[in-house]
């Protein structure tokens, strides 16, 4: 049976609408009356980048071409400059945009993809999206990604903040959608509009990032403008620190928050926090195994990708994934302090730069903050910050001199402080 026929029949006979977005709402016994954009031009087993959004267009088309047994892209506006790159790395053959369909002609093959159309199976491609190097092209198989929806599971009202180019962003619509549940697009995802949606269509769940819980925490409208609908709110993607969390946790003592944690060569991972307030967290699931080896975590999934189009295998023989996340363990539970690629050495001294991120957050009016290593002739390393202040506050520059250095030990001190933006892409991560 066709993903699409087993959701006409799972929504049968419920007249609220599955989708709320920017033009309206959209419910099941609708659906027959929209326009579909016409693949018939599309083959199974074609590589089909798919450029949208959370908008009817888009989700109709991107569940046709799961029946379709593609090997779906999916991609957004945002990431455009990068497209030509996508289309390469991940053997394009299909671009769909806006109901409008063009065909790349090209001769080129890969192991994996051959493999997927032998099984007829529908396969996935995400890219990676670290801050270093090109992203990776990662596939997955759509037909085994799809049977995690099978189950019926609990739903709450949900807004898609997470992108729809994102393995979050698509699990949040294809679990919301399998268990007759609604999702709200926001129309924009700036922080008033984020807030003012969730009012408006009374949100349970708010799936964000650390950087954009620390954006609403500064902009002054928590806690009055959060709605008493609003249940739940995870967090993932990016390291979150203690000091935003604990403000949270005490302005809103009503919502839980949960810590995520995923990567996409690893597909979907189930994450249990201790509690609201801490940031330890259990990783696991069924067919996922963890380990720490040298205080990084390392972890084993059966719902793996199959591999990068673009690059070697990241996986050891015996199949675990250096995740490069250094993690302090608690009664087997796991708190992320950094990445290895965020050791600093400062004369043989090492720390993160996590630690040196923290205190700064301390001080009042700093609304985000960002340490790097920089590359010193006689103690190897040496640290930057570069912190962003309330907007039309004036900062005390020796002020915070004094706090940083009251609070941390020299070879940790910033030998430099630049007051501005920090950097935060349209994922809300910092760069």
């Amino acid at each position: 049976m066709d993903i699409i026929e087993k959701l006409f029949n799972r929504w049968r006979g419920i007249d609220y609408p599955f989708l709320v977005h920017a033009n309206g709402s959209l419910r099941f016994d609708e659906v027959a009356n929209q326009e579909f954009v016409d693949l018939t031009e599309v083959n199974s087993g074609d590589v089909v980048a798919l450029i949208g959004d959370f908008n009817p267009q888009s989700i109709l088309t991107l569940l046709q071409l799961i029946d379709k047994g593609v090997v779906l892209v999916p991609l957004t506006v945002d990431t455009r400059a990068q497209h030509e790159y996508f289309f390469d790395s991940a053997l394009v053959d299909v671009v769909i945009e806006e109901g409008n369909i063009k065909r790349i002609t090209h001769n080129k093959k890969h192991l994996l993809i051959e493999e997927l159309r032998a099984k007829q199976h529908a396969g996935l491609v995400l890219f990676s999206t670290g801050t270093t190097g090109r992203p990776k092209a990662i596939l997955h198989d759509l037909t085994l990604f799809m049977q995690r929806f099978e189950t019926p599971r609990p739903t709450l009202k949900t807004i898609n903040f997470l992108l729809f180019d994102h393995i979050g962003g698509l699990n949040t619509l294809l679990h919301t959608l399998f268990n007759k549940g609604t999702v709200v697009a926001p129309k924009s995802r700036r922080v008033e509009d984020i807030i003012a949606t969730c009012a408006e269509h009374e949100i349970e769940v708010l799936p964000t990032t650390p950087t954009f819980l620390r954006m609403m925490l500064m902009s002054g409208l928590i806690p009055d403008g959060i709605p008493k609908s609003l249940r739940i709110i995870t967090y993932g993607t990016e390291r979150m620190d203690q000091p935003t969390l604990d403000a949270l946790c005490e302005l809103l003592p009503n919502v839980e928050f949960r810590q995520t944690f995923g990567m996409s060569e690893l597909g979907i991972v189930r994450v249990k926090s201790q509690s609201s307030n801490s940031l330890y967290m259990k990783i696991g699931g069924e067919g996922v195994e963890t380990r720490v080896v040298d205080n990084v975590l390392e972890i084993r999934s059966k719902a793996r990708m199959l591999g990068y189009l673009n690059a070697e295998t990241p996986f050891d023989k015996e199949g675990w994934y250096n995740t490069k996340d250094i993690v302090e363990e608690l009664n087997g539970f796991y708190k992320v302090i950094g990445r290895t690629s965020e050791v600093i050495n400062v004369g043989g001294l090492k720390f993160m730069a996590s630690e040196v991120e923290r205190i700064a957050l301390q001080f009042d009016h700093v609304e985000l903050a960002k340490v790097e290593a920089k590359r010193n002739p006689i103690t190897g390393q040496h640290v930057e910050l570069t912190i962003q202040v309330s907007e039309n506050f004036e900062i005390d520059r020796a002020l915070f001199n004094g706090f940083m250095a009251n609070h941390l030990p020299s070879h940790m001190q910033p030998r430099r402080i630049r007051f501005g933006k920090v950097s935060v892409g349209h994922r809300f991560k910092k760069q």
